[in-house]
């Protein structure tokens, strides 16, 4: 059978050299030179779909780029070595990591208007926490701080410079309002003996947006909730809460159990479970610019220090968490005991507090002995995520 009798066959294009000829086949000297046949619609559409997705690489490489150091661009940082020097604990190399995570209250730009108190010029750690994830990162425990702890917070430096001396007995979450997110990983570093690996810090407007980009956070309450201090009204029942009413759920303290910010903080972890687990449902890899608007926000909301201050070190943090589900999380509070001076402060609870440190030095667990019997909030049960 001739070679063109094929279909689709075509003789390779080189001249009498070898290399490819600029005018397309060479006819032989003593006969008909083959033709190219013409394109089946099948071959024409391979060959337009392999230029296109050339264009998309070559044009979608460039513009990943620009908006790899657009959203580069929003991340602030901070250097915790430079900001706290030597005075640390030492680094346990065991596999772990330690993170501070901070809700900023601050009432200035756009959080004035989210209500909650006044613009004083200041901000405070509204909710603080510390994720201990576990050697191999498949499980963590989460360890909240209440703010209204009383604590002795050591010398610290603004970011303006301004030296701070040491205080005593003062509220944990004016740590923050006295030198910024390096005196409060200082002052939590100073009560655990933990040395934190990096901290997370998001602001009330950049959670709130936060949470309106994964479209809402799926909860059930099963009483009503209703605090006009935090802007929330919620019957018992499963709700779909938009960004004001998560902050508002997480903010409230006076809508739902014995008024404490103890109460708060049971509200914010059963919180933060339905946000784990609506995150690892949403499927936000099915639409780039959905992906896209999600990381503008996040990284616009969000304050680290300088080892997560790029956007290939969070996401290759955050890829390190995703085999972390809500049901591979422990959550506790720090053990406290109320102040007998004052009903609106608690205490460390020390011999129990040890206990929780000790574990997560080692890697470990947090043994029940660590908060049984320790003040709680009453708010336990209130709200529960919904699969």
């Amino acid at each position: 059978m001739p070679a063109d009798s094929t279909p689709d066959a075509v003789t390779p294009d080189h001249g009498p050299t070898g290399h490819r000829s600029p005018e397309g086949p060479v006819r032989g000297t003593g006969g008909r030179g083959r033709r190219r046949r013409p394109l089946s619609a099948r071959r024409k559409a391979l060959r337009l779909t392999s230029w296109v997705a050339f264009g998309v690489l070559v044009l979608g490489g460039s513009s990943l780029g620009y908006l790899y150091l657009k959203l580069n661009g929003n991340i602030r940082s901070i250097d915790l070595n430079q900001a706290l020097g030597g005075h640390r604990p030492s680094d346990v190399d065991n596999g772990s990591e330690d993170i501070l995570v901070l809700g900023s209250d601050t009432r200035s730009g756009g959080n004035k208007k989210l209500g909650g108190g006044t613009d004083d010029g200041t901000a405070r750690s509204d909710t603080a926490m510390i994720v201990h994830v576990y050697e191999g990162h498949k499980r963590a425990s989460v360890v909240s701080l209440p703010r209204d702890t009383l604590v002795d917070r050591p010398a610290c430096t603004g970011a303006d410079g301004t030296a701070h001396p040491a205080a005593s007995g003062v509220m944990f979450n004016s740590a923050y309002s006295t030198g910024g997110a390096a005196c409060a990983v200082k002052t939590v570093e100073s009560m655990s003996g933990i040395r934190m690996d990096h901290f997370l810090e998001v602001d009330f407007s950049g959670f709130q947006k936060l949470v309106d980009e994964l479209g809402g956070v799926k909860v059930t309450t099963t009483k009503p909730i209703d605090d006009p201090d935090s802007h929330l009204d919620l019957p018992a029942g499963t709700h779909t809460l938009d960004g004001k009413q998560s902050l508002g759920l997480v903010r409230t303290r006076h809508g739902v159990g014995d008024g404490s910010d103890l109460g708060r903080i049971q509200l914010q972890q059963a919180f933060i479970r339905a946000l784990v687990t609506q995150v690892r449902h949403i499927g936000v890899l099915t639409s780039p610019k959905k992906l896209y608007d999600l990381a503008d926000t996040a990284t616009k909301a969000v304050t680290t220090d300088s080892g997560l201050g790029s956007v290939k070190n969070l996401v290759s943090f955050a890829g390190g968490l995703k085999g972390i589900g809500a049901d591979r999380m422990d959550m506790v509070t720090m053990p406290v005991r109320y102040d007998p001076a004052n009903g609106n402060r608690v205490l460390v609870d020390r011999a129990r507090a040890t206990q929780v440190w000790a574990a997560l030095k080692a890697d470990e667990a947090i043994p029940a002995s660590a908060t049984e019997g320790t003040a709680a909030g009453e708010a336990e049960g209130v709200v529960a995520g919904t699969e």
